[in-house]
């Protein structure tokens, strides 16, 4: 078992009580351990990141774009390694480990480019002899709260704007999976980041939650994960002046349409379903079938449900990992028992998979439900687990009234050859992404990403729109005479 120091003020700083990570493919030997900062551990970082700010958002521009693409290399070269910790603590595949890590590159060479880039737009005045613009400027110090199923990406996600826009950050990682963020930490270090401008805190969050949330110095708090925590939160700073960008849960639903292409729609929908076992916020957790054609996709779906091979993310013939941990795993399997006593019959799958080694880990069998109605908690709950219910709907118009019928609004997709469908498909579903025959999941980095209703707040990720998080816009007015 490794010992890792963490991140603040730009020295690696070690603590008097520490915290094991866990593999979630055999639960009994820590992978790692990380240092269990204090409350007081806290207040420092912040007091660091107030210094860092300071001198970042004076820092050239240039300069900035330069520590993001040294640091992007650095990450590119040190793939294996940081993919192999990505599945230790986390659980999911290797494949799926190292597409997490070079997309967290691919972050920063984005803004790393979005940093060299104007800053503010030159506007008609109607005054004579003026000239006026506007100019973005950084907020100061953000805190970032990052989760378990995405330990890398999401980190990358946030932290490339907010610090390639002259902001400094307190860090926290999931406690559950910190040894992804602190590789993306170390990389910027190593690249030149000023001391200061990026702290990790590593803790137990009961212990510090007081000390995280409640620094006066914080302008913004970035957070993706449950809708109860993200609601927390929000009540705890509603009478500050803090903005709060959420990206919070889903229930994604993807229609099939009696004349789309039923193969590649199944192919899609499992690809959708179960990567990451289905521990991604974008996951497709519903699927609404036309009556026609439900029999038909339902033989399909359950074929290539049934054809994935689960196991532990470090053998390259693992196409399931398992659950990141017990709480999930045990989370995942109370909703299946919940949905086949409300009346949910299941097709495939339903159950614990304790077979041979698995018997330590945290697996979960590709679960298939049918019979499944609008009242029952598995439609309209988050499970973000292995689980995909069918629903059978007559047309169009029902098949969109399903979708919306959540109060989340994330991702959606339809399958049609119909170009009118997948128009009114697009103007009609409530939800922040929508895919016409491809997965709900997989955005590109300079795609905005978020959602409508429970899924979020109006402050969107990525591309250009995220930097209405991380920036304000200053209006000025220059006489010139005359």
């Amino acid at each position: 078992m490794r010992t890792l120091e963490t991140l603040v003020g730009g020295e690696w700083v070690a603590s008097a009580d520490w915290i094991d990570v866990l593999d979630p493919a055999d639960v009994r030997t820590p992978v790692a351990r990380v240092p269990a900062l204090t409350a007081e551990d806290v207040t420092r970082a912040f007091d660091h990141a107030e210094r860092g700010f300071t001198l970042w958002k004076r820092t050239s521009p240039f300069e900035r774009s330069r520590v993001f693409t040294d640091a992007a290399r650095l990450i590119r070269e040190r793939v294996e390694e940081i993919a192999a910790d990505v599945t230790a603590e986390n659980g999911k595949t290797l494949t799926e480990a190292t597409g997490e890590t070079l997309k967290a590159a691919d972050f920063l060479e984005y803004y790393a480019g979005l940093a060299r880039q104007g800053y503010g737009t030159l506007l008609h005045d109607v005054r004579p002899h003026h000239r006026t613009h506007t100019q973005r400027e950084p907020i100061g110090v953000i805190l970032v709260i990052s989760p378990w199923n995405d330990p890398l990406i999401t980190p990358a996600r946030k932290l490339a704007p907010l610090l390639a826009t002259g902001n400094a950050a307190v860090f926290k990682p999931a406690t559950d999976t910190p040894v992804s963020g602190l590789h993306f930490a170390r990389a910027l270090h190593d690249a030149g980041l000023p001391a200061g401008v990026l702290n990790v805190v590593t803790g137990r969050t009961a212990e510090i939650e007081e000390a995280l949330l409640d620094d006066s110095r914080i302008a913004g708090i970035t957070f993706t994960g449950s809708n109860a925590v993200g609601n927390r939160i929000r009540r705890r700073i509603a009478d500050r002046n803090v903005r709060f960008q959420g990206e919070l849960g889903g229930k994604n639903a993807s229609v099939v349409l009696k004349d789309a292409d039923l193969r590649a729609a199944a192919k899609a929908v499992v690809a959708a379903s179960f990567g990451q076992a289905g521990q991604r916020c974008t996951a497709t957790s519903r699927v609404v079938v036309e009556q026609p054609v439900y029999e038909e996709f339902t033989r399909l779906l359950v074929a290539g449900v049934e054809g994935l091979k689960v196991g532990p993310g470090s053998d390259p013939a693992t196409t399931l990992c398992p659950l990141a941990g017990v709480k999930q795993r045990d989370g995942v399997l109370a909703a299946l028992a919940g949905a086949v006593e409300e009346g949910a019959t299941v097709l495939t799958g339903g159950h614990a998979d304790s077979e041979g080694g698995r018997v330590f880990g945290c697996y979960v069998q590709p679960t298939v439900l049918g019979d499944v109605t609008p009242g029952m908690a598995i439609w309209r709950e988050e499970v973000f687990g292995p689980v995909l219910v069918l629903r059978t709907v007559d047309g169009f118009d029902a098949a969109v009234e399903a979708v919306n019928d959540s109060g989340y609004g994330l991702a959606a997709a339809v399958f049609t050859r119909d170009l009118a469908h997948a128009h009114r498909f697009a103007d009609e579903a409530e939800c922040g992404q929508v895919a016409v025959n491809s997965t709900t999941t997989g955005w590109d980095v300079h795609l905005p990403f978020g959602g409508f209703h429970d899924s979020g707040t109006a402050y969107k990720e990525q591309g250009e729109e995220v930097l209405r998080f991380s920036t304000r816009v200053k209006t000025v007015a220059v006489h010139f005479g005359g």
